[in-house]
């Protein structure tokens, strides 16, 4: 892991995501396994990494969400989410998904706004 203690701060995290995304297709064809293994993943509101001065730090249950997903397969089948208090590492299995707030479309709708409105501040000020 590149983070032994589980924490990057945000200049890190953009650094390994550019590098990532200009990877090829292998890393592309690992992330879409990584993702099919676990179906509406959402790795803030199911509280899979958390907000720490300046930078993110995964969770227990994040280790463990990682863990399963980068594990063998047991299923052929996507798993629709998980549940950290269910799931081992030697043997994953499929387990119920995880509650997701009422308001998640609104929650995404004003990132969405917020995003767009950082942009548009950018260009002015590159102006």
């Amino acid at each position: 892991m590149s983070y032994p203690d589980g924490f990057a701060v945000m200049e890190d995290l953009k650094r390994d995501m550019a590098i990532l995304a200009t990877s090829g297709r292998e890393w592309a064809e690992r992330t879409r396994r990584l993702a099919a293994r676990v179906a509406d993943l959402d790795i803030f509101s199911q509280g899979l990494v958390e907000r720490i001065s300046g930078g993110w730090q995964i969770t227990s249950k994040g280790r463990t969400a990682l863990e399963f997903m980068e594990g063998r397969p047991a299923a052929p089948e996507p798993i629709s989410a998980l549940s950290v208090e269910q799931t081992s590492v030697t043997s994953p299995a499929p387990v119920p998904a995880l509650r997701q707030p009422a308001d998640r479309a609104k929650r995404r709708r004003e990132r969405r706004g917020r995003r767009r409105e950082a942009r548009e501040r950018a260009r002015a000020n590159a102006s």
